[in-house]
């Protein structure tokens, strides 16, 4: 096989190794992203549902209030009532909660999404100091070396990369449970 080969070899190889973890990541960032807004928008909708319920429920307890407070007699079903608009407060306000801790999760997709693109800079990166040690009188010999290394360092810290990134979203402790997403 001739030099020319040779070096036409390791740089395609080298193109394609860069192509495929290039390619492979950036469709992670994408996921995550695409993660992050699904679970915002679920989060906002249940925020909002359970804005108006409370607004609904005290509402609903003003109501009583104004026929107390205008002289209507404390009826054992305004006391109930009162006591009932209450406890809906309270739950409403508990799935409200809940749903804040949506912002956990999202936070943990995003701070993967920013490492895998620190990561994808780093790779590019070593392409750049790797090019930076070609001499533009390199033989084909060193230029093949050289690309080797390249291709070894890029598959690297791809790899590396990826083991890290690989944890689940998820979130712990919570009082309705342990939640684990993707």
């Amino acid at each position: 096989m001739t030099n020319k080969k040779i070096l036409g070899s390791h740089v395609k190889r080298l193109l394609s190794c860069m192509s495929a973890h290039g390619t492979k990541h950036l469709t992670e960032v994408e996921t995550d992203l695409i993660q992050t807004s699904l679970l915002l928008d679920e989060a906002i909708d249940k925020l909002s549902a359970n804005f108006m319920a409370i607004h609904a429920a005290v509402c609903t307890q003003q109501a009583t209030i104004d026929f107390l407070l205008a002289g209507g007699a404390p009826s054992m079903a305004a006391r109930a009532s009162l006591g009932a608009v209450q406890a809906e407060v309270g739950q409403h306000v508990n799935a409200a909660i809940t749903s804040l801790q949506f912002q956990d999760m999202t936070s943990q997709l995003l701070e993967r999404t920013l490492k895998r693109v620190g990561g994808m800079r780093d790779v590019l990166g070593t392409l750049g100091v790797h090019g930076a040690e070609m001499a533009p009188d390199s033989n084909h010999e060193e230029i093949a070396v050289l690309l080797g290394e390249v291709g070894i360092a890029l598959t690297n810290q791809s790899l590396e990369l990826r083991s890290e990134l690989r944890q689940v979203v998820c979130q712990q402790h919570l009082e309705s449970g342990d939640i684990e997403l993707f």
